[in-house]
């Protein structure tokens, strides 16, 4: 396939979000990879160039700090880039008790999680409003349907980012823009280890994720959860699944 347009990906050095970087430069798409890592986002830029011939712009953006989503679309400006597809794909998490972690990690998670989450949304979506296309997809979690012991705030902001996307799915239909919500289970990244738990033994793979995720948002799905396994789970009454969560969870710690 070849194809003018342009995708830009949050969180595009590892997992889900570097799987599909590789899906949509196969496809032809330009890319705008964003992340923390700078070194991380060149080597991908030069992997993706060379293998896949993609026309691939890099920023160096963390994500969780305020106004970030206000400089990174400010970015995108300068380079006369036009964006066709946005993916919120960065996010954050732990496992613990809510108690005892402190507090500031919360408010980071929330940042990237919700807040930046919704500036790009705002900043971008206006601009396919203005063309009548465009398509956006959230990353939100199985973990949007029901409560997260041991990773209370986590499952919170991925209730905020499923809400929001489907509300925004109406919203911004009659304007040819399509907005998906993405609800991986546990997938085998580096996000478990970040959190502070072990990988789960019934983890999907991140490409396969990706590939699910790439093929429904083609489709115009609303909301794509991936896997057998994840499509049961969300049909769980919210109090029995929060238990088995929080069961889960707790024999997933690291540190227990």
């Amino acid at each position: 396939m070849t194809t003018e347009q342009t995708v830009l990906i949050t969180g595009a050095t590892s997992g889900i979000g570097y799987e599909l970087a590789k899906i949509f430069a196969n496809e032809g798409y330009h890319l705008v990879l964003v992340a923390r890592n700078d070194n991380k986002l060149n080597q991908i830029k030069e992997e993706l160039q060379k293998r896949r011939n993609a026309k691939v712009y890099i920023i160096q953006e963390d994500l969780s700090q305020i106004g970030a989503g206000d400089r990174l679309f400010r970015e995108v400006k300068r380079l006369k880039l036009e964006v066709d597809i946005l993916i919120n794909n960065a996010g954050a998490g732990y496992t613990g008790l809510f108690h005892e972690k402190d507090f500031e990690q919360d408010i980071h998670m929330m940042q990237l999680n919700m807040i930046t989450l919704t500036e790009l949304t705002k900043l971008f979506a206006n601009e396919m409003v203005k063309n009548k296309r465009g398509k956006i997809l959230n990353v939100a979690s199985t973990g949007s349907y029901h409560g997260g012991p041991y990773t209370a705030v986590y499952y919170a902001t991925k209730a905020y980012v499923l809400s929001f996307s489907e509300a925004l799915s109406i919203e911004l239909k009659p304007y040819g823009i399509v907005v998906s919500a993405l609800c991986p289970g546990a997938t085998k990244t580096d996000f478990a280890r970040r959190a502070g738990k072990q990988d789960s033994s019934i983890a999907m793979e991140a490409k396969k994720v990706a590939e699910i995720a790439y093929k429904e948002l083609m489709k115009d799905k609303k909301v794509i959860i991936p896997g057998l396994r994840n499509k049961l789970l969300v049909k769980i009454p919210r109090m029995w699944a929060s238990h088995m969560v929080g069961k889960y969870q707790k024999a997933l710690l690291i540190n227990k």
